[in-house]
């Protein structure tokens, strides 16, 4: 059942992240003068709609995006009357671009021409383009900021969780006892010593500490053999005596994976409870910028990750890697899963908002790349524009007028199509062979 709730929960999510990223073109467009006749949540056959004004706003079967449709997207020809079109007629790729101007100018009304899109200046052509993934940017801000100012991050504190009973070694790092609950080495410190759940570490050999990092650097920089530890019990304190001990085990990467390397260092054998402690709101845009330096990788990395999930996992039957792409539906059934695991209703919480801003944040770099149909390409050429008009300006040229996008429809088809059969692939794996987190 939670998991069910969860899937429901963030798929709801996805589906508002969408619509929100829509509002994002709308609303400049509209502010701007531009008649906007649709505002569609998902594709293929609508579901419902209504007409407010010029607008039919609506949703619509398949939800794997959505759209505005603003009027005059594409320029005429060049040469061609305002609110006319020229034929072409020089190849199935010239029939493309006809077909795509037509249809852009079939909209354009008597009394339409100056809401044109194309007939807005530059800067705010690409204000309704970046708004879209503006509003992404803006989700994913909201999200990091209810994980870190909100719930906070998990830290370390001097209360003892549980006492780990067997010493580790490189074969077994747990130290966890045997089936009968005897050890094959010899016993922690902390076990031997009486320690448990719920003691408060105060001081190391007479040296205070408040923090997890304080009392964990007074135990390592400790010898091995007798020492002091100062507790709190049940309210009241006291000192134990106990026999540190020298244990060679792996080094731990910044990720908590294990390398090659092992050291030697000085052991007590307790595990420390965990404590959520709300951050600055100054720290939610580094770690905005870390995610975004993993995202650029993740996407530039697509590709070869689209084809390693079909030739390993899909064709070789591996395990699927936990860098695969999901799609809407795998990204759901993550959320379901992160309801439905064990552990406390925080911790749940932040996984959950966590995956709901790097979504976010990931579609706020995919729609930046400057290919059409993506915004980025939009914006890419109003760009190209405005810079080609203000060289004309300067070398005391004519200005060229709009660039003709409409040229580069069959690239942006190309691309539709090439996106259409990605997602089919992802979505296919998500169903026959999805990934987990756990």
């Amino acid at each position: 059942m939670l998991e069910i709730i969860g899937i429901i929960g963030f798929f709801a999510i996805i589906i508002g992240s969408i619509a929100l990223h829509e509002v994002g073109h709308l609303v400049p467009a509209k502010r701007f003068g531009v008649k906007v006749t649709e505002y569609m949540v998902g594709f293929g056959p609508t579901i419902w709609a209504k007409k407010r004004g010029d607008t039919n706003y609506g949703i619509k079967a398949i939800p794997l995006g959505g759209y505005i449709r603003m009027v005059g997207m594409l320029p005429p020809a060049k040469g061609a009357p305002p609110g006319t079109a020229r034929s072409l007629t020089t190849g199935r790729m010239g029939t493309l671009i006809a077909q795509a101007r037509e249809q852009a100018l079939e909209d354009i009304a008597p009394g339409d021409e100056n809401r044109v899109f194309y007939r807005l200046p530059v800067y705010k052509r690409v204000i309704i383009m970046m708004g879209g993934p503006m509003m992404n940017l803006f989700l994913a801000f909201v999200f990091f900021a209810a994980v870190l100012v909100g719930i906070g991050l998990p830290q370390a504190t001097t209360t003892i969780a549980s006492v780990v009973p067997c010493a580790p070694t490189v074969t077994d790092p747990t130290g966890a006892a045997g089936p009968d609950g005897a050890c094959v080495g010899p016993a922690t410190p902390a076990a031997a010593a009486g320690l448990t759940t719920g003691d408060v570490i105060t001081s190391v050999n007479s040296v205070a500490v408040s923090t997890w990092d304080e009392a964990s650097e007074q135990i390592r920089s400790s010898p091995p053999g007798p020492s002091t530890l100062g507790i709190e019990r049940n309210g009241s304190t006291q000192t134990v005596e106990v026999d540190f001990i020298a244990i060679t085990r792996p080094v731990v990467n910044d990720q908590g994976e294990a390398t090659d390397e092992v050291a030697t260092t000085t052991f007590l054998g307790v595990r420390p409870d965990f404590e959520y402690v709300s951050q600055p709101i100054s720290s939610v845009p580094e770690q905005m910028w870390d995610l975004t330096t993993r995202s650029v990788v993740a996407l530039v990395s697509l590709p070869l990750r689209l084809y390693e999930l079909v030739t390993d996992t899909l064709i070789g039957g591996q395990e699927r890697s936990l860098e695969s792409p999901v799609s809407v539906v795998g990204a759901s059934r993550l959320g379901g899963e992160i309801v439905a695991a064990d552990g406390d209703f925080q911790a749940k919480a932040a996984t959950f908002l966590s995956l709901a801003a790097s979504l976010n944040l990931f579609l706020f770099l995919f729609n930046l790349l400057p290919i059409l149909p993506l915004d980025g390409g939009h914006v890419a050429g109003a760009l190209y524009e405005g810079a080609r008009r203000r060289i004309a300006k300067i070398r005391g040229k004519p200005d060229p007028g709009p660039v003709d996008v409409a040229r580069l429809m069959p690239v942006a088809y190309g691309v539709a199509v090439v996106l259409i059969v990605m997602g089919a692939i992802v979505i296919f794996a998500d169903v026959v062979k999805p990934l987990s987190l756990f």
